[in-house]
């Protein structure tokens, strides 16, 4: 009976044994688990800081491409907002399970919200596009508008010119004469008396009519010319011999005009120049002995 006992006690030790060994086992694998489970949560709330860090990131990049004052404050509020929920986050243990639920949710907010300012942003960005385009566009015509109101000006300009040209008088078979003291024609230079310069004023219906000055100049082989006046030409005063007012009605007129001489009068080549408003109508040169 007392072996029987003994045989019963240590079968119950030995069952005790295993259980406790079970236990402790057990127990370990309880406490592994445990730590796993740590684990994988900090490394949840160390994913979730990152993505609060790229999401802050995010509002600054796109604060600085944006002109709108109205939207940049908005982006702002949301960036300091994200801000605050990345430092709750880095405060809290990751074993609190029910605080990461709740961070985790407000990041899920968070990246909605940038994801409608980026829908937003773009959508600006198109608009601004459009009408940078349009204005491209605006700023083309305009320039070809422009062009073309130059070219018009221009021809205007040249068509003013041409019938400015057109409307110029025009000095035609110009003769000089010398004549001698019986006022006939002298056969050399030292015998003359008088210079006789004649010339036709054109007919044109497009020249302003009315009474009109005409300048004649002579110069002499020397180069010097008989002087009687000055006319305003080409922002100077120049030299005339003889000067006549005529009236003129747009058809062909002769004029006569002479230069009584007083001084003496070489041989050689005499340059004749007709002016009348502000023009030079009429040059011709003449050889004489």
């Amino acid at each position: 009976m007392k072996k029987a006992l003994i045989a019963a006690f240590a079968v119950v030790m030995i069952a005790m044994a295993a259980i406790l060994v079970y236990l402790l086992q057990d127990n370990r694998n309880l406490e592994q688990e445990k730590m796993e489970m740590l684990e994988l949560a900090e490394l949840d709330k160390q994913e979730m800081e990152n993505d609060y860090e790229r999401l802050t990131l995010q509002y600054s990049e796109m604060i600085t491409q944006i002109n709108n004052d109205s939207i940049i404050a908005q982006l702002t509020q949301e960036q300091l907002r994200t801000q605050q929920l990345l430092e709750e986050l880095k405060n809290v243990k990751a074993a609190d399970a029910r605080e990461i639920a709740r961070l985790k949710k407000e990041l899920a907010t968070v990246r909605e919200v940038l994801r409608s300012y980026i829908r937003q942003v773009d959508s600006l960005n198109q608009v601004n596009q459009s009408l940078m385009a349009e204005n491209e566009r605006v700023k083309g015509e305009l320039a070809q508008e422009h062009h073309a109101n130059e070219d018009l000006r221009m021809e205007k300009q040249n068509l003013t010119e041409k019938v400015a040209i057109a409307a110029q008088l025009d000095a035609t078979g110009i003769t000089m004469t010398a004549l001698n003291k019986r006022q006939k024609a002298a056969k050399k230079m030292k015998d003359c008396k008088t210079i006789q310069v004649g010339f036709n004023i054109a007919r044109n219906v497009t020249a302003q009519t009315g009474n009109r000055t005409i300048f004649v100049r002579i110069q002499t082989p020397s180069g010097q010319v008989l002087t009687a006046g000055s006319f305003p030409y080409e922002n100077r005063q120049l030299e005339y011999s003889m000067k006549k007012v005529i009236e003129y009605t747009g058809e062909e007129i002769n004029v006569q005009t002479y230069w009584q001489v007083g001084e003496f009068l070489d041989a050689g080549q005499y340059r004749v120049s007709i002016f009348a408003d502000g023009n030079m109508i009429g040059t011709k040169t003449f050889t004489f002995e």
